[in-house]
């Protein structure tokens, strides 16, 4: 009997290290050899590994990357998913246009071979045959939302339906001052936190996780985010689908 235990334990320990994911090395995705000078700059104000981390991303998810841009944050959740998971990429047609030449450049590389670039309006971001997603990612562009012709409350429902129970949307933003809400967005670049977090929570989303590895007590924040005289102070947030 002691021996049958013994065996029917060695084989459920088997199947859950089978099961189990492994840990992903961000850090090591970030210290990627082929990984361009330009998007190392950029790594000294976005903490990519953190951030990363952050998101929970890992092999074989299916990741929505709003407002991709040039494709910085794009590849590095490509190299994450990895050859058996999925990043769309998407942007407006305006957008798309604007950076054109950079992505298409960007999308040579090894890694997008699982990118799919994904041209659509804001408010209208996932093609009605996209669902089940692991994680949307919004990094540095809600607040530039307030300032377009965007239905926000649209889009939000729209990710929301989109991703599975349980699945993330992960939002960074640069923080404006308590009582600016969604006004400083063109002017500022920022957005308030509060602002924010209701407009998501509003679709449905529940807040689970506050990243403080882009905080910069420092900043005043009444000022652009452009050449700041000092790092600009950022915030993080998790919101879970419930399930």
């Amino acid at each position: 009997m002691r021996l049958r235990q013994l065996v029917l334990a060695s084989i459920a320990l088997s199947c859950f290290a089978i099961a189990a994911p492994h840990a992903q090395d961000y850090d090591a995705i970030v210290a990627s050899p082929d990984r361009s000078d330009a998007d190392r700059q950029t790594d000294q104000r976005r903490n990519p590994a953190k951030m990363l981390a952050f998101t929970g991303v890992r092999s074989g998810m299916k990741v929505l990357d709003i407002n991709a841009g040039a494709g910085y944050s794009t590849e590095l959740l490509a190299r994450a998913v990895g050859p058996t998971g999925k990043v769309y990429a998407q942007d407006s047609t305006e957008i798309a246009a604007r950076v054109e030449e950079r992505y298409s450049q960007r999308a040579k590389n090894q890694p997008f071979s699982v990118v799919t670039r994904l041209v659509r309006a804001y408010d209208d971001p996932v093609p009605a045959d996209l669902r089940d997603l692991d994680l949307v990612t919004i990094f540095f562009w809600y607040h530039d939302l307030t300032a377009m012709e965007v239905d926000r409350a649209k889009m939000n429902r729209a990710l929301f339906a989109a991703l599975k129970p349980g699945a993330h949307l992960v939002i960074a933003d640069h923080s404006a001052l308590p009582g600016a809400g969604v006004t400083v967005g063109k002017t500022l670049h920022r957005i308030e936190e509060r602002a924010l977090r209701q407009e998501i929570e509003a679709a449905g989303f529940k807040l689970v996780a506050q990243g403080d590895f882009l905080r910069h007590p420092e900043d005043p924040r009444d000022k652009p985010v452009f050449r700041p005289a000092v790092p600009v102070d950022e915030f993080v947030l998790k919101f879970e689908k419930p399930r």
